[in-house]
């Protein structure tokens, strides 16, 4: 879907005297684990575009793309509200493309189809270091200090705990392969307790997503798995479990999901768009009706700045891995 700036769409100046829209501001892992795996005024500028670019009004396009961690559905309703907003913010014409899986948000990211995407702090690495030249933008409030949460189904008759040693007998399954928060953290912590992250039996799963996890262990396919807490905190919220799954565990704090942009729109629309964009995403604000639709959906309070060096252990177990080389 594309979505033009609503004062392009009418023939007017993008952005302009829409002081109730969106405010732009201008200006060590273990050896267990490598063996175990093999989120008024002035500020409604439109950012320019370079020569050349293409889009509405000939401000340019910006396609914005997610790793497909969630539902379709929910994924559609999240990145649309975003590229409406993006799109009032800059006067860009401003398209979602989504993806089918984690590995195809990285390749698009890769060879330029995708421009700005939301990434787990796996991806997100792997995306820069494939893509020489890529910024990182913004996180949420919540990504600085994220956990993953490991459930069970309530016929195992385990309850809420913080050893995970019993998980080890189980039928386990984890999310995508490349998924910070539903596979390579729940596996390094795992390991750390001692639990070989690919000796359940049978082998472990992976489900694809969080809330295929949550399918899972509520039908019984598996007796166990893992996936990121915030969406166990909104399906929770919404009465979205099936009551057949419990929480059993929650995992320290890690670094995960960031926005991340890539070098090819920095060529077509100009070494301040980084900036830019960390600055809209940064000035989104509770107080604002139309910020409030977009934090609600990413389940946060609000977004903050981050740097490349706080995916530095994400990295490092990565390459323990092979999943970065």
């Amino acid at each position: 879907m594309t979505v033009v700036p609503r004062a392009a769409r009418s023939g007017g100046p993008a952005a302009s005297n829409r002081c109730t829209r969106r405010r732009f501001l201008t200006g060590a892992a273990t050896s267990a684990v490598a063996a175990g795996l093999a989120a008024c005024s002035d500020r409604t500028s439109p950012v320019g575009a370079a020569p050349g670019s293409t889009g509405a009004g000939g401000r340019g396009s910006l396609t914005i793309g997610a790793i497909p961690d969630q539902d379709p559905e929910v994924l559609q309703r999240l990145y649309a509200a975003v590229a409406d907003s993006v799109a009032q913010a800059t006067g860009l014409a401003v398209t979602y493309r989504p993806v089918t899986d984690y590995g195809a948000a990285v390749s698009a990211f890769r060879t330029g189809d995708l421009d700005l995407v939301w990434f787990g702090g796996l991806t997100g690495v792997q995306a820069r270091l494939q893509a020489p030249g890529a910024r990182v933008v913004a996180q949420r409030d919540i990504d600085e200090d994220f956990h993953s949460v490991f459930v069970v189904n309530t016929a195992t008759g385990l309850s809420a705990s913080d050893d995970l040693t019993p998980l080890a007998g189980l039928r386990f399954t984890y999310g995508s392969q490349t998924s910070t928060s539903g596979a390579l953290m729940p596996a390094y912590f795992l390991a750390q307790q001692g639990v070989d992250p690919r000796g359940f039996p049978g082998g472990p799963g992976h489900s694809g997503s969080h809330d295929a996890t949550l399918q899972l262990v509520a039908s019984g396919s598996y007796q166990a798995g893992v996936l990121n807490e915030q969406v166990w905190a909104s399906r929770s919220e919404a009465g979205e479990v099936d009551p057949a799954v419990r929480l059993y565990a929650r995992t320290p704090a890690y670094h995960d999901y960031h926005w991340v942009l890539g070098p090819q729109a920095v060529d077509r629309l100009g070494e301040e768009l980084p900036q830019r964009l960390s600055d809209y995403f940064l000035a989104l604000s509770l107080d604002d009706p139309d910020d409030r639709a977009v934090l609600d959906l990413f389940g946060a309070q609000r977004f903050i700045a981050t740097q490349a060096s706080n995916y530095d252990q994400i990295e490092d177990i990565g390459r323990q891995l092979g999943l970065i080389t």
